[in-house]
């Protein structure tokens, strides 16, 4: 079982930034995949970024070079700081954990981030 808990959304103007982080319980972090996705009320969920236990991470083209995942696998946390916002980027965002192996192996060859174990969301609204 993982418990993740995100913080760090907010409200920020157009090209501003913001860093979001993720909490994650559990003793083998470093061995987790991980990543964020967002969802905006009446669309589907989207993968935004996701890395692997080995450090390689994925991106989705809409935030390729304003994005960027990373994780501190001594301080149990994984971020994702968001440069550049725009307007578009607006939605809850949530943070999604997995320590199996056979799960983060095929999460990894498909680039997909519907991970196991999520958190609540933390909303991040950019305005223009």
């Amino acid at each position: 079982q993982v418990q993740v808990v995100e913080s760090g959304g907010g409200s920020v103007q157009a090209g501003g930034s913001l860093r979001l982080s993720c909490a994650a319980s559990g003793d083998t972090f470093s061995t987790y995949c991980m990543g964020w996705v967002r969802q905006v009320p009446g669309k589907e969920r989207e993968g935004v970024a996701r890395i692997d236990n080995d450090g390689s991470t994925r991106y989705a083209d809409s935030v390729k070079g304003r994005f960027t995942i990373s994780r501190d696998n001594a301080k149990k946390t994984l971020y994702l700081q968001m440069n550049s916002l725009k307007p578009e980027d607006t939605a809850m965002y949530y943070c999604g954990a997995d320590f199996r192996r056979d799960v983060c192996s095929y999460l990894a060859k498909f680039s997909r981030t519907d991970f196991g174990y999520w958190g609540q969301g933390t909303q991040v609204t950019v305005s223009s």
